[in-house]
């Protein structure tokens, strides 16, 4: 029997992930964390104004919550053709299989989509004001650039996950008018 195949949701995947899974569960990945920091010309931009996506980027000492989903038994090829399909859209995300930590002390291997900050669509280090800026403005073929912040911002706090740099861009997208 082949081992389960886990995947770690950090922003979209959390709130749609799309895949049947047999389990779900808060988990934590070190020595990265969840930034808006891949532009979007797909799916919440255009080539003309691009978007912002999250991403995972590899920062010492940093990690990111999020969940991990245990993929159901016998869906695993399907799986993973369906997340390369949505996730490498746009070849900015390498896929990888990095250790999870579950809230109950298991420790998984799950395949995480992180940033390739070699790639054009990599925006890293770019000030919170200017994300939001940004993101309150873009819209692409899966719909405004805010609802992808507000609804993963949302999820998060519905599953106790704190991050305070998407709670700052939350308000400050509504203020400017996102």
């Amino acid at each position: 029997m082949r081992d389960a195949l886990w995947v770690f949701g950090y922003g979209s995947l959390i709130w749609n992930p799309g895949f049947a899974f047999a389990e779900r569960a808060v988990a934590r990945l070190d020595g990265w964390h969840r930034s808006f920091c891949m532009t979007s010309i797909h799916y919440r931009g255009t080539p003309e104004a691009p978007g912002l996506v999250l991403a995972l980027d590899r920062a010492v000492g940093t990690s990111c919550q999020g969940l991990g989903f245990r993929v159901a038994p016998g869906t695993e090829d399907e799986t993973l053709a369906y997340l390369r399909a949505r996730e490498m859209v746009g070849d900015g995300y390498h896929e990888e299989r990095l250790p999870l930590a579950l809230t109950d002390g298991r420790q998984v291997e799950a395949v995480a989509y992180v940033i390739d900050r070699d790639h054009g669509q990599y925006l890293g280090g770019l000030a919170l004001e200017d994300q939001a800026r940004i993101i309150a403005r873009s819209a692409g073929g899966r719909g405004p650039n805010r609802d992808y912040l507000f609804a993963t911002a949302a999820d998060l706090h519905n599953l106790g996950i704190a991050d305070p740099d998407l709670d700052w861009l939350t308000a400050r997208v509504r203020e400017i008018g996102g």
